[in-house]
C-alpha cells in the first residue's frame, strides 16, 4: 500500500505520454527522418528541465550528501558509442525503454520481446561493468 502514489503517478505519466503521441512508432520514425518537430520538441523539453532541475538541486547546501550525481569523467567517444547503441535499440523496437512499458501496457504484445532484450543488455552490461572503460 506504500506504493500505491507511485504506482498511481506511474500509471497517470503513462497515459500523458500515450495521449501525446509520444509512445507512437510512427512520431519516433517522423523524428528519425526528419519530417516532424513533434519528438525533438518532447525531447528537447525534458533536456531543459533536466538541466535546471539538476541546478535547483545543486543549490541545496548538503546536496552531495542527498544526492548522487554520477562522477565519472568518461571521454566523448564512450557516450559516442553508448549513444549508437541507445539509438540502434529506439531505431530497431521504435521505443525508448519508458514507452516500451507503456506500450507493452496498451497491449502491443512484441514490446514484452524488446523489454526482454533491454534487460537482457543490462544484466550483460552489468557482468561486463569492470571490464569497461568509465
Amino acid at each position: 500500500m506504500k506504493y500505491l502514489k507511485f504506482i498511481l503517478l506511474g500509471a497517470f505519466f503513462g497515459i500523458i505520454l500515450a495521449k501525446a503521441e509520444i509512445i507512437s512508432w510512427f512520431r519516433i520514425i517522423e523524428m528519425f527522418r526528419f519530417e516532424s518537430f513533434h519528438m525533438f520538441g518532447v525531447i528537447g523539453s525534458a533536456v531543459m528541465l533536466g538541466i535546471v532541475a539538476v541546478r535547483v538541486l545543486k543549490l541545496q547546501p548538503d546536496y552531495e550528501q542527498k544526492f548522487h550525481f554520477n562522477k565519472y569523467k568518461s571521454g566523448w567517444k564512450n557516450y559516442l558509442f553508448g549513444g549508437i547503441i541507445f539509438g540502434l535499440g529506439w531505431a530497431m523496437t521504435g521505443a525508448c525503454p519508458g514507452p516500451m512499458f507503456i506500450n507493452a501496457g496498451a497491449g502491443y504484445g512484441m514490446f514484452f520481446i524488446a523489454i526482454l532484450a533491454a534487460m537482457a543488455g543490462t544484466f550483460t552490461y552489468g557482468v561486463l561493468m569492470k571490464r569497461l572503460p568509465h
